[in-house]
């Protein structure tokens, strides 16, 4: 493998983290379950949860607004090594948010990732979430409300 295919192998491998945030920020569930190969495995047990496949994937995603008020998820780039069409790789996650209980969320954790290349590109095949910091302490803010009509923002 020359150098400028590792390069665009590790761009499209943080493409793909990327995607997932978003994917989970504007609660697209389906785009979000598109990025996991079909055995890919997305496990979270801190929740406890553990989801196999896109559908399953789907199916508990659109579970979330039912109890998720508002997510705000940040990810930093963390290290990823490649070996042919399978890849290793971390992601640091800052996430703030509260349920619809009125339980705050907040807490850094890593993800653990596994990525293979696919006929799509690169894919999730694993994914874990790895809480290493957990507050439960009350947000005093809350999102903004929508401007009035006619406002002019």
């Amino acid at each position: 493998m020359n150098d400028y295919q590792s390069i665009a192998d590790r761009v499209e491998i943080e493409a793909l983290r990327g995607e997932f945030t978003d994917a989970a920020m504007m609660r697209d569930y389906d785009r979000l379950a598109s990025l996991f190969t079909p055995d890919g495995v997305l496990r979270m047990p801190n929740i406890p949860a553990e989801l196999t496949g896109p559908e399953e994937i789907r199916t508990w995603g659109r579970r979330v607004p039912g109890f998720v008020e508002f997510l705000v998820q940040t990810t930093h780039p963390g290290v990823i090594r490649i070996e042919g069409d399978t890849a290793t790789g971390r992601a640091y996650m800052q996430e703030l948010g509260r349920l619809r209980d009125g339980r705050a969320e907040s807490n850094f954790a890593i993800y653990h990732d596994r990525y293979r290349r696919t006929g799509d590109g690169w894919r999730f095949t694993e994914r874990v979430y790895e809480v290493r910091y957990h507050d439960t302490t009350p947000l005093t803010g809350a999102p903004p409300e929508a401007p009035a009509e006619g406002s002019g923002r």
